[in-house]
């Protein structure tokens, strides 16, 4: 079975943001599919568990971003 979440994301501007976002947490254990929306700032994580905050956190850090909030 696996999990949805929302995460909210500050400072992505173009499509180099969503590549970066994208690979940074693409590479955490157990995620299955990454769709980043630049837009509205979001990216949508689907999961075979839910992931721990603080790894969805250093991945969008490192990829050179804040994770501004969670849904789901």
């Amino acid at each position: 079975m696996s999990t949805q979440t929302t995460y909210h994301i500050t400072g992505m501007t173009c499509g180099h943001c969503v590549q970066a976002v994208t690979t940074e947490i693409s590479a955490l254990p157990g995620v299955m599919a990454v769709d980043v929306d630049l837009a509205a700032g979001t990216a949508l994580v689907t999961s075979d568990s839910v992931l721990p905050i603080d790894e969805v956190r250093h991945a969008v850090d490192e990829a050179g971003y804040e994770l501004a909030g969670i849904d789901g």
